[in-house]
């Protein structure tokens, strides 16, 4: 049943990759310029040309066959926008002078404003011009997009939000010593709008390509690169290449471990990352990720908990203690063991807390502690997709009235929630075959049964 089930999904998502359809934007003015800019620096990629597809958007599309270990891309280093660039630039004097000195990733964002503002007189025109104008990071949500994220990447984002909004602040002083090179106030130019927008460029588009530290920069690690053309390729969390720099050649190159067909969307790999890493970091979601799980936090945990139990305290404290507490999972083959290891731990009476190192190494307290962590699963399970279905509801309701770029964010949020919602399903499935038949908590309900 569970490999029929699995075929049936597998087939489900083929066809849906086959409805999807794509148009070349080859021939659209700020492609043939980067393309045409892109040539004069040593690249040029006939075997890859930008291309809007139905299901994802704007990427890159094979225009022959890519057979398995061939060189998806090699994009020269001169086409790297780096620290380096922007050292070597008219604002490198202004950072060489800078103290404390700015961190890599200040002066990265500090030269896209410069660039974006000097418009068609920049020499990074052609790449700034098919950058996106605003992204669906959550830098970008309102307080009530915010509040639509599962709680842990609610607090996760959060945290990005504040840390972003310190490095603005504290930020400005270098910026007014920028002033020099422009004519217009430097607070009408670097706006948090405009910082947040080169912030999110840097933070969703670089690679990662080791620099020499330069004494003008903070101690942070220079490992950033800004890769014109490359960075149009999509994320598939199936798709495997190497990918990295290669002193020999002076080219940042991509190799494809998987064969690409004529017409087919090239992808690459950003790594094993869940749904929720994906939308924190990069403001996307991948339908039917492999990595993708439904995270259960303290507070949900104690959901289904007993509080009259006098030694809930200790045991959650014992817990945390051993660091047992996070990445309690759901995932399409139903919960993780580390959520049902938890589970058994808190089921202990104080006469077995002895045997917690055996639970550990997977050996089982009784057939009736097996049931009941079973059915405690079952509850927290019915929990995450009760408040998933609402969340649903209160998204739907906000789409009324919202502008495009709140559509796309409410979008990216909607599609992470429908897929936790689908993995939810499945977790349920695999809890209720792991349950005979005919137990108590199923016949009277599973809502009025405490260990």
């Amino acid at each position: 049943m569970k490999n029929s089930n699995g075929r049936r999904s597998r087939k489900k998502r083929r066809r849906k990759r086959e409805d999807a359809y794509s148009v070349t934007l080859s021939h659209e003015a700020p492609f043939v310029n980067l393309r045409r800019w892109l040539k004069k620096k040593g690249f040029s990629s006939r075997s890859l040309v930008p291309a809007s597809f139905s299901d994802i958007g704007r990427g890159l599309m094979a225009t022959k066959p890519i057979k398995a270990n061939d060189l998806l891309i090699s994009l020269p280093e001169r086409c790297l926008l780096t620290t380096g660039t922007v050292l070597k630039s008219y604002m490198g004097e202004y950072i060489k002078r800078w103290q404390p000195p700015v961190s890599p990733l200040v002066a990265l964002c500090s030269f896209l404003i410069a660039e974006r503002h000097f418009g068609d007189a920049s020499e990074w025109s052609p790449y700034i011009k098919v950058l996106p104008k605003s992204y669906t990071c959550p830098v970008y949500f309102s307080d009530d997009i915010m509040e639509l994220l599962p709680y842990g990447l609610r607090k996760k984002a959060a945290d990005q939000r504040e840390q972003f909004q310190e490095l603005y602040s504290s930020s400005q002083p270098f910026f007014s010593s920028l002033q020099p090179l422009f004519t217009q106030p430097i607070e009408d130019l670097f706006t948090q709008d405009a910082f947040r927008w080169a912030w999110s460029s840097v933070n969703t588009r670089t690679v990662y390509m080791e620099h020499v530290q330069s004494d003008f920069l903070s101690r942070e690690k220079d490992v950033l690169a800004l890769a014109p053309y490359l960075d149009l390729l999509n994320h598939c969390p199936k798709v495997q290449v190497e990918a990295g720099f290669n002193k020999l050649t002076r080219c940042y190159e991509i190799r494809t471990i998987q064969s690409c067909r004529k017409f087919q969307q090239a992808f690459i790999c950003y790594g094993p990352h869940d749904n929720q890493r994906l939308l924190l970091e990069y403001g996307f979601v991948a339908p039917g990720n492999q990595h993708s799980v439904v995270y259960v936090d303290l507070g949900i945990l104690k959901v289904c908990l007993n509080e009259g139990d006098k030694q809930l305290r200790q045991k959650l404290l014992f817990l945390k203690d051993n660091d047992f507490l996070k990445n309690l999972t759901f995932g399409i083959d139903g919960p993780s063991w580390r959520l049902m290891t938890v589970l058994k731990l808190l089921s202990l009476k104080p006469e077995q807390y002895s045997s917690w190192k055996s639970v550990l190494l997977g050996a089982a307290v009784s057939q009736d502690t097996e049931e009941w962590c079973i059915h405690k699963a079952q509850m927290l399970c019915q929990h995450l997709s009760d408040d998933n279905i609402n969340v649903l509801k209160r998204l739907a309701q906000l789409k009324d009235g919202a502008d495009q770029a709140q559509l796309e964010q409410l979008g990216v949020v909607e599609g992470l929630r429908r897929e936790e919602r689908a993995i939810l399903e499945r977790s349920k499935e695999v809890l209720q075959s792991l349950l005979p038949q005919s137990l108590p908590w199923q016949r009277d309900g599973i809502r009025n049964t405490e260990r």
